[in-house]
């Protein structure tokens, strides 16, 4: 079982920025970020392929939020710019076999990082 440890949320003004990291403990083909809200579903905000670098975004985050991968670490990092209170949700890393925006397909997750937008 892969074990995946995220970090980096806390509370940040609308406008700020905050850096996410997620380090898995062993190396699969694809890694990704999701984010719940309270009352509110899992949704997808971005992925990365290990191997190739290849990224997707959720529509709402595009041009604010980076995703980037340090191979050697078996880390992703989720950079996030120009925070909105809408950002404000719980944050999970999951691996998944391909690059992909649906949770069902992720094996495993992290245990989730609050972030939290004040306006």
């Amino acid at each position: 079982q892969v074990q995946l440890v995220e970090s980096g949320g806390g509370l940040v003004q609308a406008g700020g920025s905050l850096r996410l990291s997620c380090t898995a403990s062993e190396r699969g083909n694809a890694m990704g970020w999701f984010r719940q809200a309270p009352g509110k579903e899992r949704e997808f905000v971005a992925a990365i392929t290990l191997n190739g670098g290849v990224t997707a975004y959720k529509d709402s985050v595009k041009g604010r939020f980076s995703i980037s991968r340090d191979n050697a670490k078996i880390t992703i990092y989720l950079e996030m710019n120009r925070l909105i209170p809408e950002d404000t949700a719980v944050y999970y890393c999951a691996t998944a076999r391909v690059l992909t925006m649906t949770s069902d397909a992720y094996d495993y997750w992290g245990q989730g990082t609050q972030v939290t937008v004040s306006s």
